[in-house]
């Protein structure tokens, strides 16, 4: 009897002392008395971000409402949906493209260069990486980060563009299209334009293609129009072709970026 009393006395002292070395943390978190961690680097604050808007020179022609299309090719596989469609019915669009895409696509890059009177090609970046030089998510994307980073980005991009017979570019446009002003003071320095837009017509491939089709269908006298050309299992791609063809029936003129003067806000264009 006595022993089993010694047992059971030790296992108590054991628990306890491993309860005792657990409550010094516990207390204090849950009485929110955690003192600060010596030397402890203040968190950085977020990026201010800024998502710019693009216009071009209006027709100010009744009936024939003057639209530049632009589209981003980030990964994935070309879009033959929209493709077939720009050729066929001969309506002109600007191309952003990346590295990465350009890789993958050879058939559509081909496509691309056999038209020049209908498509303008330009950079969309290396990687698609986010062109701010602060570490930070966008949608879930780690941006560059630094100013470095954000050259090579840039750089990159343009560098395989040349590498696959493309006209060196002169517009930049980063994933997510968002920057912060550092950053796009940094890629203004470099030479170029930075291309916003001002409808959004496929929400980033992720519309619906009836949603999509409105979407671009409402573009005014003016607008430029950001869709994508790199999703061909995605329903929006359905309702960006279908739109198309639509606007063009209305009298749409259809314009390239490099064919008309624009105007860009947070100094993208300036």
């Amino acid at each position: 009897m006595n022993r089993i009393l010694l047992a059971s006395a030790f296992l108590f002292s054991t628990i306890s002392t491993a309860l005792a070395d657990e409550i010094p943390s516990a207390v204090p978190a849950a009485l929110g008395q955690v003192p600060a961690a010596v030397g402890a680097a203040p968190k950085a604050p977020a990026p201010k971000l800024v998502e710019p808007h693009l216009h071009i020179a209006r027709s100010n022609v009744a009936g024939h409402a003057r639209i530049a299309l632009t589209f981003d090719a980030c990964m994935g596989r070309a879009d033959e949906r929209i493709l077939s469609t720009l050729v066929r019915e001969r309506i002109p669009a600007t191309i952003f493209v990346t590295a990465r895409w350009l890789k993958r696509n050879p058939a559509a890059v081909a496509v691309f260069l056999q038209n020049p009177d209908l498509f303008e090609l330009e950079n969309h970046g290396q990687n698609h990486i986010p062109a701010v030089d602060t570490p930070t998510l966008i949608y879930g994307i780690a941006s560059a980060g630094s100013p470095q980073a954000v050259r090579q980005e840039v750089e990159g991009g343009a560098a395989a563009m040349v590498g696959a017979g493309i006209p060196a570019p002169h517009w930049f446009r980063g994933s997510t299209a968002k920057y912060d002003l550092s950053a796009i003071g940094q890629i203004r320095a470099m030479g170029y334009r930075i291309a916003g837009y001002s409808v959004n017509g496929d929400g980033g491939s992720l519309l619906g293609a009836v949603i999509t089709e409105k979407r671009i269908a409402s573009a005014r006298d003016g607008d430029v129009v950001i869709s994508h050309i790199n999703q061909p299992t995605h329903a929006a791609g359905e309702g960006v072709a279908k739109a198309l063809v639509d606007l063009k029936a209305k009298g749409t003129q259809f314009v390239r970026l490099e064919d008309v003067e624009d105007t860009g806000d947070d100094k993208t264009t300036e």
